[in-house]
């Protein structure tokens, strides 16, 4: 599991730039619940080249972020196109630091709805079912991926019937106006809430940009650089005493015994 005090990282608003995730400023920020690894193939020591991801339509290639060789393990191309292009308008780059595709959170999501997370494992999931308190969080017979696989299709769906268009071939302020119309609940869905689901994409979203990379996202440590996190650090016996140092992140992953 992704270690609470990385997930604190998230929760620091000293980000400079007024324009910076207006998502997060809009819709609040918070986030909720553990993050549980999805995928045994995170552990395997990335390459360091930067590739496009394979299988995608002529014209589609989108740079897989540098030092990650990952294959998909949920998603299938289109609906990782799909939530890599939406998630980047929830966690967008500007001058301040990378964005959501630079840091492959949709590779993170990804993984987590492959794992434990996805399948509500360690959830209680047996009827009767009945609306939940707001704080309760969702209360359903739905599985996470189950939820996702709707939720991204039903994106899709919109947007085709606002723009006759894909989603992903959007322009951004498009695709604002289709995240805010699920943010909003304004289209009503029969299987599920349009608003909980973009809370919980935006709640993954904030996750895989803070997690440690051994989890799929925060490509290269870019969500911690960004807010001088030092990420997992074996000690801070050498600096414990000094003023404060600026000290250079390091992932779990760092920490593996290469063979």
């Amino acid at each position: 599991m992704v270690q609470n005090d990385q997930r604190k990282a998230a929760g620091n608003k000293t980000v400079d730039g007024s324009s910076r995730r207006r998502f997060l400023v809009n819709s609040g920020y918070a986030l909720g619940g553990l993050v549980v690894g999805g995928a045994l193939g995170t552990l395997i020591k990335p390459k360091t080249t930067e590739e496009t991801t394979p299988g995608k339509p002529s014209g589609e290639q989108t740079a897989t972020p540098k030092n990650y060789n990952q294959a998909l393990m949920f998603f299938t191309q289109e609906q990782y196109q799909i939530a890599d292009s939406a998630m980047e308008r929830i966690f967008p780059e500007d001058d301040t630091g990378p964005g959501a595709k630079s840091l492959g959170i949709a590779f993170f999501l990804d993984h987590q709805l492959a794992g434990e997370w996805g399948f509500n494992s360690r959830d209680y999931m047996s009827p009767p079912f009945y609306g939940g308190e707001k704080e309760q969080g969702y209360q359903g017979r739905l599985k996470r991926r189950e939820i996702f696989e709707i939720g991204l299709r039903e994106l899709e769906n919109y947007s085709q019937q606002q723009y006759q268009l894909r989603f992903v071939k959007l322009t951004p302020e498009q695709q604002d106006e289709v995240l805010k119309a699920f943010e909003a609940d304004t289209l009503k869905l029969t299987t599920i809430s349009a608003s909980s689901f973009f809370k919980m994409l935006r709640s993954s979203t904030l996750e895989g940009a803070y997690s440690d990379p051994l989890y799929g996202g925060n490509a290269n440590m870019g969500g911690w650089k960004m807010r001088n996190y030092p990420g997992n650090q074996m000690g801070y016996v050498d600096v414990i005493e000094k003023e404060f140092t600026k000290i250079e992140p390091s992932s779990l992953q760092d920490h593996l015994v290469s063979h």
